[in-house]
């Protein structure tokens, strides 16, 4: 019984450029989500802005409330900038962004709004994996 293997490519990339692509695809995707969260979805709520009131108006838990969504996502998007803080910062937001996905089915009955959610869920995923080592090294330095 023989078996035949197909010969690899010999165009085939380089793990060191395909390794330096995702990089700079992290890099880029974290700068891109740090500007959205920050400042056009958590300064609007921190400023007051009238569709950021009227969206926490109908949830009905106060003002307070959503300047602590709007603090952080603004201190997340900060995080996410600060390499060892990267992937913690991204987990968090994977977590603020499955309690929008709740809010939005069930109070602001906004489905359309879950795809959003959950996209945003999906990259903050990706980026977490991608700096799972820089969460290493910060639990480390947190331990006595």
């Amino acid at each position: 019984m023989s078996e035949t293997y197909a010969a690899a490519p010999a165009a085939t990339v380089s793990e060191g450029a395909r390794s330096r692509r995702s990089e700079i695809t992290v890099k880029v995707l974290t700068v891109l989500l740090a500007l959205f969260l920050g400042l056009a979805s958590g300064l609007p709520k921190l400023f007051r802005a009238e569709a950021a009131t009227e969206a926490f108006d109908k949830i009905g838990w106060g003002d307070w409330f959503m300047y602590a969504v709007g603090s952080l996502e603004v201190l997340g998007a900060v995080a996410l900038l600060i390499p060892i803080l990267s992937g913690a910062a991204a987990l968090a937001f994977i977590g603020l962004m499955a309690g929008a996905t709740v809010f939005n089915l069930t109070v602001l009955d906004a489905p359309e709004a879950v795809i959003t959610t959950t996209l945003l869920a999906a990259v903050l995923a990706y980026i977490a994996r991608s700096r799972r080592a820089h969460t290493a090294q910060l639990l480390r330095r947190l331990r006595p």
